[in-house]
């Protein structure tokens, strides 16, 4: 008797699927990844589809300085768009991708992939469903870095990364988080405190007037 549909398919959004690719997904264990183990660096090419089932990825970019900007996070559903273009096109890793908490994932090996992306239309469509929505992020993310002051894409930083009205993150991972330097970041948060919007520890901010920090994030200037 064939094998049923994995559990981590129907996890992943990945249904009906022809009879011939839940065989072969069925036959393909899902993995746990420990917090900071590195799933791929610059410079290498793709070993398959990684399918997050839960926990999340960082996907990084380094610039020549060292300077770090995150470029989106693939969560459970979600796809990371440089995978994708390595399986499709040919194209090496240009960035590098760690598990930022304990994840459970899923490779789908290359031969396998593009298989399924030639003659399982369910299985296409989830992935340039996926492709397309990491695209706009990337999109809004460079609009942010260009247009949008330091100020106010740290303001949205830290309303988004709060668990309650506290934020667990270093200054250099905030500066990454926003695409700027920790210098930069050290200064804003001392502004910041100064109007009584925070109050700063050791990796630690804790947020005092939310309400402020939303304006802040929220605004247009794009000087």
């Amino acid at each position: 008797m064939p094998p049923s549909p994995p559990a981590w398919t129907r996890r992943a959004g990945l249904l009906h699927l022809p009879p011939w690719a839940e065989r072969e997904l069925g036959a393909l264990p899902s993995a746990a990844v420990e917090r900071g183990t590195v799933l791929f660096r610059p410079g290498q090419s793709a070993r398959g589809f990684v399918v997050v089932l839960s926990g999340r990825i960082d996907v990084f970019l380094t610039g020549p300085t060292g300077r770090e900007i995150l470029l989106y996070s693939v969560e459970p559903g979600q796809s990371c768009v440089q995978t994708t273009l390595s399986l499709l096109g040919g194209e090496d890793y240009a960035g590098e991708a760690v598990a930022a908490e304990p994840a459970e994932v899923a490779l789908i090996p290359r031969g396998l992939f593009l298989r399924l992306m030639d003659e399982a239309p369910p299985f296409r469509a989830f992935v340039f469903g996926a492709f397309g929505a990491r695209m706009q992020e990337l999109l809004r993310l460079l609009e942010r870095v260009a247009f949008q002051r330091v100020e106010s894409r740290l303001a949205a930083a830290l309303l988004a990364m709060a668990e309650g009205d506290e934020v667990r993150a270093t200054q250099a991972e905030l500066a990454t988080r926003v695409g700027t330097a920790r210098e930069v970041v050290s200064r804003r948060l001392d502004g910041f405190a100064r109007r009584g919007w925070v109050a700063t520890d050791r990796g630690q901010v804790h947020l005092r007037d939310a309400a402020a920090l939303r304006r802040l994030a929220a605004a247009e200037d794009l000087a």
